[in-house]
């Protein structure tokens, strides 16, 4: 199929029953069931197996995002309740890491519930009682009509990390229809995640243990973290005929030079863990297509540029990934902040990752084009065994491990 076919949404859709999307997770992370494609055949597994299961000389890619309590409340005299949803900092070419650290103010984009009700010239405020003292949190509004609001706090030594910590609520996929509880704050988090940013956890990735590193360890099984700040935009549906016209959403992502040095090291072996970990990697590629063709912004990636290059000038992956090994090395820096908004869809030709481990997605979703773009028409095959054999589905649900 060519890129530049019309692909239908109606190709994506499946039936998902609401009984089977899991509400809670497991008691035990690594105790989900697994279903593993490979070669054509399916199979039935544990979680638990995953070491004796994965291709020898596999190197797994995980992203340790971290989920941030991203949602503040604030309540008016009136009695209304203003819900602030953060997004990203603003500008939002400010690398995450750095917005983390700022005290005493700080500037974000975000999503108003009950916006009506919040008028322009007004500020909210919100206090609270932490173990050592109150801290009172202030929005206003920096620009109404693109959502951005400025945010101080008291203390003012605070890190807007602290802050939102002890202010904020974790920001559950809308699907789960249901409050966040405390329990939340741990198990909709990898045990691996550490750097702070996400609004949503890279699911795939809540089934590993230490227990299941040690296994991959005993199994010489190596592995690498890199960071994808997932955004909001990931539960975005899908709302034109044409999936090829849906607007895809741009995510931070931060690559540093042993990223680099461990892919050159393992190519041809390289299994992602999660959809966001292969977003972060098929766009490494084709940064450094761009970092070789001298263009310009070589680290921001549209959702068009995957596809406008012919093949017969499109570079070897170990040529891409030196260039920007190379940009690294030769400006001295140990990492570098990009932006991806690159739209995985059928037609797209896979240059990094050979196989993917992913929980099941919502129908009709920008996730599952890019697994029916790694495996072909076979998704739906897979997706009919998982409903037929009670799989709990999206992201407290079961896991996959698909091999094509």
């Amino acid at each position: 199929m060519s890129e530049t076919d019309d692909l239908l949404l109606s190709e994506f859709q499946y039936d998902l029953p609401d009984e089977r999307i899991a509400r809670f997770p497991l008691p035990r992370r690594d105790a989900s069931k697994l279903l593993v494609y490979r070669n054509g055949r399916i199979s039935h597994e544990r979680f638990s197996s995953l070491a004796d299961l994965l291709p020898e000389a596999s190197f797994l890619v995980f992203n340790n995002t971290k989920v941030i309590p991203a949602r503040l409340y604030f309540t008016k005299p009136t009695g209304a309740i203003i819900e602030l949803f953060l997004l990203n900092p603003f500008p939002n070419n400010l690398p995450i890491s750095q917005a983390m650290e700022t005290t005493g103010s700080a500037i974000w984009q975000g999503m108003i519930g009950n916006r009506k009700r919040w008028k322009q010239d007004e500020s909210l405020q919100t206090t609270f009682p932490t173990s050592t003292g109150d801290v009172t949190l202030t929005a206003a509004w920096q620009n109404y009509e693109t959502s951005v609001v400025r945010l101080s706090w008291q203390p003012i030594e605070l890190t807007f990390a602290q802050l939102i910590q002890l202010a904020g609520e974790i920001p559950l996929p809308p699907y789960l229809k249901r409050d966040a509880t405390d329990t939340d704050r741990d198990t909709y988090q990898t045990v691996y995640s550490t750097q702070e940013g996400a609004v949503a956890a890279p699911t795939a990735g809540l089934h590993f243990t230490p227990a299941i590193f040690d296994t991959l360890a005993e199994h010489g099984l190596e592995h690498d973290y890199l960071t994808l700040h997932v955004g909001a935009g990931t539960f975005q549906p899908i709302k034109t005929d044409n999936v090829r016209q849906h607007h895809m959403h741009t995510e931070q992502v931060v690559y540093t030079q042993q990223n680099l040095l461990n892919l050159l090291g393992h190519l041809g072996h390289i299994i992602a863990v999660g959809t966001t970990s292969m977003r972060a990697l098929e766009s490494l590629y084709w940064m450094g297509v761009k970092l070789l063709r001298n263009e310009p912004d070589p680290f921001s990636l549209d959702q068009q540029y995957a596809y406008q290059l012919p093949t017969d000038q499109q570079p070897k992956v170990d040529e891409a990934l030196t260039a920007v090994l190379r940009y690294l090395t030769s400006t001295n820096k140990e990492s570098v902040v990009a932006h991806t908004g690159i739209y995985i869809t059928p037609g797209y030709r896979v240059r990094m990752c050979t196989g993917i481990i992913t929980n099941f997605h919502q129908p009709g979703s920008t996730l599952i084009l890019l697994i029916a773009t790694l495996i072909g028409d076979e998704w739906k095959h897979i997706y009919k065994e998982a409903l037929q054999n009670d799989y709990r589905f999206l992201s407290y649900g079961d896991s996959s491990l698909l091999l094509p």
